[in-house]
């Protein structure tokens, strides 16, 4: 009987010893605070990635909070939120912070919405897509010519310039152009026949019809229209067959006075194929014939924007 005390005894103090050992290792100090979250729609669940802490207090940005650790919070509204977290353990508190985008508008996607009153800036991405191309001006925009990547610079058409250039939307609708090099990408015909200055022109580039061409921006404002059935008259690639058509329910960017985006030719609205917080895919019109119908579209060049910081 006194052998089990005493090996009782031992196991006990032994427990204590290595309580206190886990209890001395844990370090004292501050609480550590991040955020994760995952969204479904306009539902967001959060988690409090703590550590040391024992109250949690979360402002999600939109005029609620919570003091859950691990909250699930649903927003009323698509938007931009600032979400910031609290944490309190050791008597001390530290705080961390992240920014949940949610069931955004495209308008919000094109601008970044009321959050950014400078406007959203764009440009062309030297990356490209898989979609990126020349094209037919056909109902399917028929792909002629993959465009890889870096191929509108010194590897392809030698024009590096345009993957400066830049473009601001802004909320209310003001739009702004900021060409770096003085120019911007353009058709060559349209160029040509309305004695606008041609800053750059290599022998590929003009066998896309394309060149550099000087600008001077204007004031604007832009229009973005989701959804729109846009009739355009285009002919063929031999400047012979004009032919009305009709492209439905396709989303578009339009500009007031003679500005435009990306690409300058007779035509200045453009198809938005796709559009992202980060990045969007246009179809822009190219006028290649000198021929009766020269002001036609006959082929489009299909680029990928991206943000800029």
């Amino acid at each position: 009987m006194k052998k089990i005390l005493f090996v009782s005894f031992v196991v006990f103090v032994v427990g204590q010893v290595l309580l206190t050992s886990c209890k001395d290792e844990e370090p004292e100090g501050p609480p550590i605070a991040g955020i994760f979250y995952s969204i479904a729609d306009k539902q967001v669940a959060f988690t409090a990635l703590t550590k040391r802490a024992d109250t949690w207090n979360w402002d999600f940005g939109d005029g609620q909070t919570s003091t859950e650790m691990n909250p699930v919070h649903i927003y009323k509204e698509g938007g931009i939120y600032d979400v910031k977290l609290s944490a309190t353990g050791n008597g001390k508190t530290v705080e961390a912070a992240t920014v949940v985008s949610l069931a955004l508008s495209k308008m919000q996607m094109l601008t970044g919405g009321l959050k950014s009153p400078n406007g959203k800036k764009w440009k062309i991405s030297s990356a490209h897509s898989e979609k990126d191309c020349f094209a037919l001006a056909d109902d399917n925009f028929t792909n002629i010519q993959e465009i890889g990547t870096g191929m509108l610079g010194n590897v392809g058409l030698g024009l590096g310039e345009v993957y400066d250039d830049i473009f601001i939307f802004k909320h209310d609708g003001i739009y702004i152009h900021s060409p770096q090099h003085g120019g911007a990408l353009a058709g060559l015909v349209y160029s040509i026949l309305t004695q606008q200055t041609i800053l750059k022109a290599t022998p590929v580039s003009q066998s896309f019809g394309l060149c550099y061409t000087a600008w001077a921006p204007q004031a604007a404002t832009f229009t973005l229209n989701e959804k729109k059935n846009l009739g355009i008259t285009t002919v063929s690639p031999d400047g012979n067959t004009p032919t009305e058509r009709l492209y439905k329910d396709v989303m578009t960017l339009e500009f007031s006075g003679n500005e435009f985006i990306g690409f300058m030719d007779f035509t200045r609205e453009c198809i938005v194929q796709e559009l992202t917080p980060a990045k969007m895919r246009l179809a822009m019109f190219v006028c290649t014939t000198q021929k009766a119908h020269y002001n036609k579209p006959s082929h489009v060049v299909i680029l990928t924007f991206e943000t800029v910081p």
